[in-house]
């Protein structure tokens, strides 16, 4: 799937040494939900199994590659994926920093946003970000996902609890 200068890719082999780095970054664990490290051997099994079917497995994780310059700068993710009422979540980390606010997550968003709704014929995507993560909620906003609502101190941090939003976008 591309669109304009993004590429979004299934795992491959070759990503496990940027997933390992990623998923134990822990700046990234409150976002995620992760309270403790993955193991390599952990993700390659995840990469291995990466080949199964969304309907089984009820999660799809693709790269994302910045087509010019050659490098997978972030990864986008379809998870809880309920085909009998035709929705999922979706997540997104643009890892590599040099690469935020540019427009890749936009860009990234919108291929998948379109593969969710024409290919997997869902009827609605939603989120869950962070009360404080004002840059994820405008990107969000701007596709036209609708903030339904807050779930007060549903994250716990080391400085204390924060709020987390829950958006919604519906293929009408």
């Amino acid at each position: 799937m591309k669109y304009k200068n993004i590429k979004l890719r299934a795992l491959e082999p070759e990503d496990l040494e940027l997933l390992y780095e990623w998923e134990n970054n822990d700046t990234h664990w409150v976002i995620s939900n992760t309270v403790s490290p993955f193991s390599r051997y952990t993700l390659k099994r995840y990469i291995e199994n990466s080949h199964k079917n969304i309907y089984e497995t009820g999660q799809l994780r693709l790269m994302i590659d910045h087509v010019e310059d050659k490098i997978t700068i972030g990864t986008i993710d379809v998870f809880e994926f309920d085909p009998f009422h035709k929705r999922a979540g979706i997540g997104i980390l643009i890892a590599n920093e040099s690469y935020r606010r540019k427009g890749y997550a936009s860009m990234s968003l919108t291929c998948l946003i379109k593969y969710c709704f024409k290919t997997l014929q869902l009827h609605q995507l939603y989120c869950n970000i962070l009360a404080n993560n004002n840059e994820s909620i405008d990107l969000f906003k701007k596709q036209g996902f609708v903030q339904l609502g807050i779930k007060k101190d549903w994250i716990l941090t080391a400085d204390g609890y924060l709020d987390e939003y829950m958006l919604q976008l519906i293929n009408e």
